[in-house]
Formats: C-alpha cells, structure tokens, sequence
C-alpha cells in the first residue's frame, strides 16, 4: 500500500516573515512575477480542462481525470450517495497501536464494486483526519480480489477520525466521494481550527500561501515553494501533476480535491482555482513530490 503522507502536518507555531526562502519582496512582488503563470498555465489548464484533456496525467488516462473536476462540489459528507456506499468493516482504531483499517465500497445491490477507473494514477483515494482536522494522511491502499480494501493506521490521539473515500466506478457518470467516522476511544478534546498563517515551515521548505476564499466565487490561489534561500524549481510530478491541494471545511469536514492547472515545466509557484460552496474556515493540505519525498503542508483559510 502507498501513503502519500505518513506523518502528521507540521505547522510553524510562531510567525514567519511571509516570504518564501529566497525573495524578499512582498506580496505584490510575487504576484507581478506570478503574471505569466498565471496568465499561461491557469489559462491554458482550464481550456485544457473544459475540452476533455490532461491535467498531467498520461494522455490514456485523462479524460476521466479532467471530467472528474470540473463542477466537482464538496463531497464526503454522506456514507452512501448514487446509489454506492462507504462500508467501513473496521469497528475502530487504538490510540498508538497500529491497526489495519478495512472498508468496501457496495454498489446499489449491496455486492463490492472491484472496477474503478483509474483517476491521478489511483483507483481510490483515500484521506484520513481527525474531525478537528489534525492528523491529515492522504493513502491508496491496495484491493483484494473481493473488493476488500485495506491499509494499516496508528492513531495519534483518541477521538473521531474522518474516512473519506473519493474513487469513480467503472460505468458510473462521474466521480464520487463518500465518508464516513471511524472511533478511536480515549479521552477527546477537539483542538480549535489553526491560525491563519501566510507562510508555513516544514522539514526545511518554506511554504508560502497567496490568495482568499470567497464564497462561490473562483479564487486564484498561489502556493510558493523555498528551500535554502532559493525557490523550488525542480518539483517532481506526484499523482501526476506538480501539486495536490485537499480543502476540508471545519465542522462538517465537507471535502474539495483540486489539481493545479496543466503546466509543463516545474515551477517555484503553483496556481490553484478553487471554489468553495458556502462562508466558514477551512483547512487546505497541499502536497508536494520534491527530492523523491512528498510532503504535505496545512493552511487555514476563512470564507
């Protein structure tokens, strides 16, 4: 089974300059030298996008990648939906011990569904968070021939954890995104949601977030990287593309999964168009493949 990220998002705890390693102008710099990104890449991701095409993904693959995002509203709020349902067979998981999380997804007659189009190189994304959003893991587990899904967990703290599972049946219209809560028993105290921050540091990248949320609105939002003093310009492809970002709205963990535009060059910069449904705060985990390692960093945004 291949996880993403296995660790628990590591967020700077005190303020930061709100550069990104390696440029010392501020906001208004980067986005005049974000101008050609964005007027290239955004540009020419969302045609790509409305016409059917790849987002980065392998050209035989990517119709369904491209169709699966567009119009794609928040999902994992329900356990069952068009007809397919989330069947969690894990009762619950121990505080600090590993433990194997098992789930089938049921077609509309109860049976397993074993077809899946493959969507950003998975047949099944699966993320896993706390309710109050922390211990963030985006995984792709492996399925058994019966359609049983499997993937090992260790809990860090008691309270409830969120499964989302976001996969598209091979016949089905579009993607779907079911989710359901999974116990962890112990003593629980919510944590309240992050500070917004502009820059987060994490394993020595300095991560900056550039951009706000309105309301049903599309917002252009740019995610900096820096190592060192000096921008991030070699990212690797990770799912097929140079960027991942998971917005989850705290309170009923309504899920949003978006790819940045199709871009053919790596870049320092990455260029996301997100639409969120309704005014509240919400988490964003963006992940990165650099150095053959991929990491996520967590932003907290209100609408």
């Amino acid at each position: 089974m291949t996880a993403t990220s296995d660790r628990p998002v590591v967020v700077a705890r005190t303020a930061t300059t709100g550069e990104p390693a390696g440029r010392e102008a501020g906001r208004g710099s980067r986005y005049a030298a974000a101008v050609l990104v964005l007027g290239l890449t955004l540009a020419v991701g969302f045609a790509a996008g409305r016409a059917g095409g790849s987002d980065g993904v392998p050209a035989g693959r990517a119709a369904p990648a491209a169709a699966a995002h567009l119009n794609h509203g928040p999902g994992g709020l329900e356990v069952s939906r068009d007809g397919y349902t989330l069947a969690l067979e894990t009762a619950r998981l121990t505080v600090g011990r590993a433990g194997e999380l098992v789930f089938r997804i049921t077609d509309p007659t109860g049976q397993p569904v074993t077809a899946f189009q493959v969507v950003h190189e998975r047949t099944l994304h699966l993320i896993v968070v706390g309710r109050d959003l922390t211990g963030y893991r985006h995984l792709h587990p492996e399925m058994a021939p019966d359609g049983t899904w499997r993937t090992t967990l260790t809990p860090g703290a008691a309270g409830p954890l969120r499964v989302i599972a976001d996969f598209w049946p091979v016949g089905a219209p579009a993607q779907v995104t079911l989710g359901a809560d999974l116990p962890v028993p112990g003593r629980y105290v919510p944590r309240p949601p992050q500070e917004q921050q502009e820059t987060v540091v994490v394993d020595g990248y300095t991560v900056t977030l550039d951009g706000g949320l309105r309301p049903g609105e599309s917002n252009q939002l740019l995610v900096w990287l820096g190592r060192d003093g000096q921008p991030v310009n070699d990212l690797q492809p990770h799912l097929g593309a140079y960027g991942h970002l998971v917005a989850l709205r705290h309170g009923d963990l309504a899920y949003l999964h978006v790819h940045p535009a199709a871009a053919s060059q790596p870049s320092s910069v990455v260029a996301f168009a997100v639409q969120v449904p309704a005014a509240g705060t919400y988490r964003l985990f963006f992940e990165f493949r650099h150095r053959d390692e991929v990491r996520t960093v967590g932003f907290t945004l209100t609408a």
